[in-house]
């Protein structure tokens, strides 16, 4: 099977991965079958995120590319994690001292940084010998606290992972208040995290009567 075209590349963006804008020298070869609403393609792509995108094709390279994106919010759920717990002057702050305490204080917020800057990648406009390629943006994407999810419900579920929350009832909260009210649809999740059915349902109720109102 021939290789297919390389798509154009920004000098300045020149061996960086299309999907995480990690330095690299690898192609992706995307091979479009079917009703793909594109021609086939290949794109520089670092090691993990060729892995990652094999494993989820799916039908174009864009939904590839959310696949490759929900795949490293699971892989870095933890150095993630650090921006949710910290601030980077509560970490130059602590008062850890024992050798591993000392060395994540060190290293934890640039690991944070790193897995957020990849997650939040935007990539470039996909051309090929100068011909943009009609793009079919994720339109579901949401951004929160400085982190862009693929849509609401990978926050909702990486969130609920982070805190151990019902996702049912949060999910439920989110959808009352809507998007624009993540934070305090969160707030109300882990504010409930340990309580019973009954008291869920009563303050589902209840934040359905002040939306109405």
């Amino acid at each position: 099977m021939s290789s297919p075209p390389q798509i154009d590349i920004p000098f300045d963006r020149r061996y960086q991965c299309w999907f995480c804008g990690e330095p690299c020298r690898k192609n992706l070869a995307y091979y479009a079958e079917g009703n793909a609403p594109h021609p086939s393609l290949a794109l520089p792509a670092c090691d993990e995120c060729v892995k990652l995108a094999e494993k989820q094709p799916l039908t174009s390279i864009w939904e590839c590319r959310v696949a490759v994106k929900d795949a490293l919010m699971r892989i870095y759920a933890k150095h993630l994690a650090i921006g949710i717990n910290w601030t980077e002057e509560e970490l130059a702050e602590s008062e850890f001292s024992c050798k591993v305490f000392a060395g994540f204080k060190k290293s934890a917020w640039m690991m944070y940084q790193i897995a957020r800057d990849r997650v939040n990648y935007p990539g470039w406009p996909i051309h090929i010998d100068g011909v943009e390629l009609d793009c079919q943006h994720n339109s579901t994407s949401f951004e929160f606290d400085g982190v862009n999810y693929t849509s609401v419900h990978a926050a909702i579920h990486y969130y609920s992972q982070q805190f151990t929350l019902d996702s049912e009832f949060f999910a439920k909260l989110v959808r009352l208040v809507g998007r624009q009210r993540f934070g305090f649809a969160l707030r109300l999740a882990r504010i409930h995290i340990a309580s019973a059915k009954e008291m869920k349902r009563q303050v589902l109720a209840e934040v359905q009567a002040d939306v109405k109102d």
